[in-house]
């Protein structure tokens, strides 16, 4: 079932992301053509304080043209250990630094087109220690009981992939 990439060429390269167009074979033998948006990978860290609240950030998403409301996360830099991106993450978004940082897995958001992949985090016994955010960053951090943030992915108002997933994972395992 694999697609094997007969030729490669990129189209564009911002920031953060590269468009490439790529010319495939197909399993059946056919040519083919993708679009992939290559992507570095990212974070994002469900953080809990010690009454069992979660920490979640407000923010405008130009793509969805709305205010969101998610979990902390962000883009690693190139050859960044996750866990390291996660921290500083962390600090940057809520002000909070961990100390247990857990892996609780990984999604692709969109493998249909990109080659992001988001490794999820668990952060407890949380301590103030902010770090100043982004230039382009306007976050407003709230916090609520974990129960209260399911019923909100239950109900729509958590929509985006990563919050849905990582606040999920989390409530399964209390």
């Amino acid at each position: 079932m694999r697609e094997i990439i007969t030729q490669e060429q990129q189209v564009y390269q911002g920031r953060i992301v590269k468009l490439a167009l790529l010319d495939v074979q197909l399993p059946n033998g056919e040519p083919g053509k993708r679009e992939i948006i290559r992507h570095p990978g990212a974070v994002a860290i469900v953080a809990l304080d010690e009454a069992g609240n979660v920490l979640l950030v407000r923010q405008y998403r130009i793509a969805a043209d709305k205010i969101l409301q998610e979990i902390p996360a962000g883009t690693l830099k190139l050859g960044e250990d996750p866990f390291v991106c996660a921290e500083r993450e962390l600090q940057e978004e809520t002000g909070f630094k961990p100390g247990k940082l857990e892996r609780i897995g990984g999604i692709y958001p969109a493998p249909g087109y990109t080659t992001e992949f988001i490794h999820l985090f668990l952060a407890t016994d949380l301590t103030p220690s902010p770090l100043p955010l982004d230039d382009d960053e306007f976050i407003e951090v709230d916090r609520m009981p974990l129960a209260q943030a399911v019923a909100l992915v239950d109900a729509g108002d958590i929509c985006d992939a990563k919050s849905v997933a990582g606040l999920l994972r989390v409530a399964r395992r209390s």
